[in-house]
């Protein structure tokens, strides 16, 4: 079981603050690496679509969602790769902390539009595939499992 980190001298722990920024920015990094890989295959994914013929096909509605669809992750695409951006303009000027502030804020809203993008996703998959009121069920669903394991199941645990 790990140890809490509640700061200087913590259990299992000998770093200085800038020691723990430095591990902090890391951390968040090799999250935004495994969140950017998804949001990039889905951006990619959602940019050929209106390229494809049977794109021609779908009703307003499901034109609607594509748009949403895109917009939300090009927006995730944007705030996952923002701290990536903000570390090389500030490298060097010691400002680790408020670097891993604000990349750990872009990097939560970029989860949430990317959580919006994904379910967009196989709203439009599904609702082609098996029609709307199956994928609105589908999704709804995938929607409870999402907000659970990214939000609920993290904040259950802090307070264990």
């Amino acid at each position: 079981m790990a140890e809490p980190e509640t700061g200087p001298g913590a259990p299992g722990r000998s770093e200085t603050p800038l020691e723990r920024w430095d591990r902090n920015f890391s951390e968040l990094l090799q999250e935004l690496r495994v969140a950017q890989t998804g949001v990039q295959v889905l951006f990619a994914f959602l940019l050929t679509l209106p390229f494809t013929n049977r794109f021609e096909r779908i009703t307003g509605v499901q034109r609607g969602t594509y748009v949403v669809t895109l917009v939300a992750a090009a927006a995730a695409t944007a705030l996952l790769i923002a701290p990536v951006s903000y570390h090389r303009l500030v490298f060097r000027q010691g400002r680790k902390p408020q670097l891993v502030r604000t990349g750990s804020k872009l990097a939560t809203l970029g989860l949430g539009c990317l959580l919006v993008a994904m379910l967009g996703a196989v709203l439009l998959v599904v609702g082609v595939v098996l029609g709307a009121p199956l994928a609105g069920g589908i999704v709804a669903v995938l929607a409870v499992l999402y907000v659970f394991l990214w939000y609920v199941l993290p904040f259950l645990n802090r307070a264990a």
